[in-house]
């Protein structure tokens, strides 16, 4: 197993304005790879670490028409933090949003070009993840997704039913995966994705060879002589191979 998940990729018509938004929100740096790309990631972070999952915010003109399947939960430590981080945020240009949530104990947000979020409640499991508690996957049978993404990289899968599945760096550090039962489909190509990414010495080729035996399919979404490769995981959702770093 040599393939571990090392960042999302959110589209922003944007992507300095949701850059800085996120910088904000999590206390993150920011820093720019060429034109149309934010890269967000701890300061003094040495990408890429297990410690995080790091962020790129890249420019896409086209808006955002459906709830994405793909989001962050933020943790936090106590009521007060929770209430707290909540007004920041709010301040910050989220916007509280309904998605069919109900009453819960956490707090549905969006940030400034429609992205939701959820600020959660004080919960024990989330106390040593950093500000994003977790990655979070809308999926119709998290079963399939977790037999899948614990083949894929080299996460440790801590948890599975039929409702939910949650993975973690095997070095117990950083944020989770989790994929959660909806009973909605995917329908368009998802605006947030997660980037996969080899470990030294490793050959992409062989990588992405290894995953599409696992059932993911090769998909075009437009790129063109790039030196990733991208797939569809068995619910459709896109996500890329990058080159080992």
């Amino acid at each position: 197993m040599a393939t571990r998940l090392v960042q999302i990729h959110m589209k922003a018509a944007d992507d300095e304005a949701v850059g800085h938004f996120w910088a904000q929100a999590l206390g993150w740096g920011v820093s720019s790879e060429g034109p149309g790309v934010t890269n967000l990631e701890p300061v003094g972070f040495a990408y890429p670490d297990p410690t995080a999952v790091c962020i790129d915010v890249v420019h896409d003109p086209n808006p955002k028409t459906v709830k994405n399947r793909v989001h962050v939960d933020l943790a936090t430590t106590s009521p007060a933090h929770q209430a707290e981080l909540v007004e920041r945020l709010r301040s910050l240009g989220a916007t509280p949003i309904d998605v069919g949530q109900g009453d819960v104990p956490w707090t549905v947000l969006a940030d400034p070009e429609g992205n939701e979020f959820c600020v959660l409640e004080p919960r024990e499991i989330y106390g040593d993840t950093g500000p994003i508690a977790a990655v979070v996957v809308d999926c119709t049978d998290p079963r399939a997704m977790a037999r899948f993404w614990d083949a894929a990289i080299d996460w440790t899968l801590h948890e599975v039913t039929d409702d939910h599945a949650r993975l973690r760096s095997a070095k117990g550090v950083g944020p989770y995966l989790e994929f959660v039962r909806t009973p909605d489909v995917k329908t368009v190509k998802n605006r947030v994705h997660l980037d996969l990414r080899p470990y030294p010495g490793q050959e992409q080729a062989a990588e992405a060879a290894r995953i599409r035996a696992l059932g993911a399919v090769d998909v075009n979404i437009g790129q063109v002589d790039v030196p990733w490769t991208v797939f569809a995981d068995p619910e459709g959702n896109e996500f890329c191979v990058l080159t080992p770093l």
